[in-house]
């Protein structure tokens, strides 16, 4: 199951850095998560600092 970014993202890129599939983009407004590439492992949910990555 994909992990999602909600609108709480501050758009600050910890996520993007740390995803090993690179998985993550900048949006507009927000960072995105591939669900094709994501492979769950929740490393993006374990440094987002508003805590806005949650799994689908």
């Amino acid at each position: 199951m994909a992990y999602k970014i909600s609108s709480e993202c501050l758009s600050c890129g910890a996520c993007a850095s740390e995803c090993p599939q690179g998985a993550i983009a900048e949006g507009e407004g927000q960072y995105q998560i591939d669900p094709a590439k994501c492979v769950s492992c929740g490393l993006c949910a374990s440094v987002c600092p508003a805590g806005a990555i949650s799994e689908e």
